[in-house]
């Protein structure tokens, strides 16, 4: 399976790298292991019967930026861009995120995912929750091919996604500060799995112990910027193939949400009051209107903000690697991380 365009052109990677031979080579050597990356998992997307295999390959099939095998890729620069076990490794993230989407559209009443019908609404939530359960079996097998650290590393990443989801489920507890809580599930619902990614593409190519630190924090930051700007296009629908507003609708939590309800004056009271009124009342024209409402709020903005610092914070963990095309690379990463808002 392979997509019309490429994928670093997706993260406008092949816009800023592609001024000399040795850009280019970069942007091809990207291209072509995220190409082989797919090709791979959808030789491993295989359980037996025809009918799993439809289900297991859904969302794989939908399509997809291939964020964290991207970033993989990224860090194995650092190393032997070479060595065969990166293409595994990248699978494997790849597999667990996979993994969560279908987990994650169960917990969230999703309707849409990357345009598609969710699992749960075409067969059932617990095929979505089983199939979810599949694929990060089969991320666990990849990964112990790799050896005991790869495996202990998704274990404790695998921990880190569970306890975000289940933080997210519970929320904060009472006087706890809100937004603290979410971004909290953030680092460890997204950032987690962003800087194992990161984490992956190091180990795999051999690069040097002293980089996995700064990469690690890098992948982190990045992956609560990231979501930040996801609570942003939740409002826009489109390039998350969800309905506009669908979190909002069904009572996650989002910073801008989180911060017009944490806001006193009265124009922030009354659209999270109309909000709330118009979710009881199923009202969808009134919905949308006021989720257009709430996009060009100062919420909207200051989430906008927020996410920038996030990015600004990761770029500057990469202050103690060498300059060269990989950190170019990952700086342009993060750049297009909060450019998916314009």
């Amino acid at each position: 399976m392979t997509h019309k365009k490429s994928i670093s052109s997706n993260f406008g990677l092949a816009d800023a790298l592609l001024s000399t031979p040795e850009e280019r080579e970069l942007v091809a050597r990207l291209n072509a292991g995220v190409t082989r990356m797919e090709e791979s998992l959808e030789s491993n997307l295989h359980f037996g019967d025809a009918h799993t295999d439809t289900i297991a390959r859904y969302l794989f099939e939908a399509g997809g930026k291939r964020v964290r095998p991207l970033l993989a890729l990224i860090a194995a620069e650092y190393g032997d861009p070479t060595h065969e076990d990166i293409i595994m490794g990248a699978q494997v993230v790849e597999l667990i995120h996979l993994a969560t989407l279908y987990h994650d559209d169960v917990m969230d009443d999703a309707d849409l995912r990357r345009g598609v019908p969710t699992t749960h609404t075409v067969w059932s939530n617990s095929v979505a929750i089983i199939t979810g359960d599949l694929l990060l079996a089969r991320a666990s097998s990849l990964a112990s091919t790799l050896g005991d650290d790869m495996v202990r590393l998704h274990a404790a990443t695998f921990e880190r996604l569970g306890l975000g989801q289940l933080h997210e489920t519970t929320g904060p507890q009472n006087g706890a500060d809100a937004v603290a809580h979410y971004l909290q599930v953030l680092a460890d619902k997204t950032g987690s799995l962003i800087a194992s990614s990161a984490v992956v593409g190091l180990m795999t190519s051999g690069a040097p112990r002293e980089f996995f630190g700064p990469l690690r924090e890098y992948g982190e930051k990045i992956g609560v910027a990231f979501q930040i700007i996801d609570d942003v296009l939740d409002l826009d629908g489109g390039e998350t193939g969800k309905e506009k507003g669908n979190d909002v609708r069904n009572g996650v939590a989002t910073l801008p949400i989180l911060l017009a309800r944490a806001a006193d004056d009265g124009e922030s009271v009354s659209l999270v009051t109309r909000i709330d009124a118009a979710i009881a009342a199923a009202d969808d024209s009134t919905f949308a209107e006021l989720i257009d409402e709430l996009r060009a709020s100062r919420h909207t903005v200051e989430t906008v903000a927020r996410a920038r610092r996030w990015a600004t914070e990761a770029v500057d963990a990469l202050g103690i690697l060498p300059d060269g095309l990989p950190k170019q690379a990952l700086v342009r990463f993060a750049s297009r991380v909060i450019d998916r808002t314009q």
